[in-house]
């Protein structure tokens, strides 16, 4: 067995898998702002790439509050015959509730070992003004 590198991840609105084989990554998202909290995501995506391993895993995803509760999680295995290949790995949550505006941190394990972990950032933003028609 050998240990596979996290070549990559994004977090993103949808992932389709196109009929050439590629994937679309729709609406990758650095930062979520919103005029209210709390509020819903109807649909998030996590697109990860493993490359350069030999062997079988599991990856764990898990999304924390600023206060490091667990908001949700999710486990995907996947194997990797050789290390000349690469795994592509989509979880996709629903209905994910922000309650307030913060850091919050998402963790990649491999093997429940902690790979990589970074904050989704949700800001609060002024609501837009509409102008009135008169």
């Amino acid at each position: 067995m050998v240990t596979p590198d996290l070549q990559s991840i994004l977090i993103c609105e949808d992932v389709r898998l196109e009929a050439n084989g590629f994937n679309t990554l729709v609406g990758v998202i650095n930062v979520i702002a919103t005029p209210i909290t709390p509020f819903r995501i109807m649909k998030l995506c996590c697109f990860t790439r493993w490359i350069n391993g030999q062997g079988s895993f599991t990856q764990g995803l898990r999304i924390l509050s600023p206060d490091e509760r667990e908001i949700t999680s999710a486990k995907s295995s996947f194997q990797l015959s050789n290390p000349e290949i690469f795994a592509t790995n989509v979880s996709v949550f629903g209905g994910i509730e922000f309650r307030e505006a913060g850091d919050y941190p998402i963790e990649v394990t491999l093997d429940d070992e902690l790979i990589l972990r970074f904050p989704l950032r949700v800001v609060l933003i002024s609501p837009s003004v509409t102008p009135q028609e008169g």
